[in-house]
């Protein structure tokens, strides 16, 4: 007698929603419902669609405002999952959706757990230059990425990866994950391993204002902001002379400056910031009000430099 498909309910969303998703419907996993999100007016929308990947499975799809509401809890639950998985979804679920399906409920969290709980994981490892991450499946329990892990999946993080080429990173990272542990998760022969919070971290989300940049800081704290809040997220900037000075890419030699710190300039074409340790960064991508900023119209604008601390 052949067994039945396990089943899940999927709540997805971004790249690594659609991946992990992907990776589901090639394993033969029986997905009853797909719950995500509207995309936001607000955003720079680079990703693929959860949702449209669902359409071309054939799949039900909600985009509830609030997941938890008891008609989503009742939905789900006609569902009869054995699983609910978690993939980028960005609202918490309530223990009435988690104690719903059979054997349990799993989030794929961007960071290696418990390292970096909490939000945006991709943005905060860059702003602590930190050299390794990765993605961790875990069980999900009411406290935010606190449940026994399951595993994890590492990357490199090079010194001038910026957050987009480090999360594309981490969906290759949470495709072989998951892949792996498939297999287990279907023969409910996986293992889990109680996490040690106190061993960890957790942040909080970021908003625009927060790619201000402290110029007291060290060049490698302010390379490490400016790769961090690069596009497709809102980008660094600075306030100096009367004009808002965008900055969207760094590059990191781990050179010094010129010995004249604290101010901007170019030199053979390229555009630099000396700092206040002693070493200088390369700015690669940077605007004025909006618009480019190349030598001439620095020259023009500016000067032949621009201090940026006393």
């Amino acid at each position: 007698m052949t067994s039945r498909p396990v089943t899940a309910v999927v709540f997805a969303y971004h790249q690594i929603g659609v991946r992990c998703l992907s990776v589901l419907l090639a394993g033969g996993v029986d997905v009853r419902l797909v719950v995500t999100h509207r995309d936001s007016a607000t955003e720079t929308i680079w990703w693929q669609s959860v949702a449209g990947l669902a359409g071309h499975a054939g799949i039900p799809v909600i985009m509830p405002d609030d997941p938890n509401d008891p008609e989503v809890v009742s939905r789900v639950d006609d569902c009869a999952p054995d699983f609910i998985f978690s993939f980028y979804y960005r609202h918490l679920l309530t223990l009435d959706m988690l104690n719903v399906p059979n054997r349990g409920a799993f989030n794929l969290h961007g960071s290696l757990l418990p390292r970096y709980r909490g939000r945006v994981p991709v943005n905060w490892v860059l702003i602590n230059g930190e050299s390794e991450t990765g993605v961790s499946l875990h069980r999900m329990v009411i406290k935010p990425d606190a449940g026994a892990l399951v595993d994890q999946e590492s990357v490199t993080i090079l010194p001038n990866d910026t957050a987009h080429e480090l999360f594309l990173k981490l969906v290759c990272a949470a495709e072989r994950l998951l892949q792996r542990l498939l297999p287990d998760l279907l023969a409910g022969s996986w293992r889990e391993y109680p996490l040690d919070l106190s061993a960890g971290s957790y942040f909080g989300g970021r908003r625009p204002e927060d790619g201000r940049v402290d110029w007291s800081q060290t060049a490698w704290k302010i390379h490490n902001l400016i790769r961090a809040v690069a596009p497709p997220y809102p980008g660094a900037f600075s306030d100096l002379a009367g004009r808002r000075l965008q900055i969207y890419g760094s590059y990191w030699r781990g050179e010094s400056g010129t010995g004249d710190n604290n101010r901007i300039y170019w030199q053979s074409g390229r555009c630099f910031v000396d700092c206040s340790d002693g070493k200088r960064i390369e700015l690669s991508h940077i605007a004025v009000d909006g618009e480019p900023l190349d030598e001439l119209a620095f020259l023009n604008i500016f000067g032949s430099e621009l201090k940026v601390g006393p």
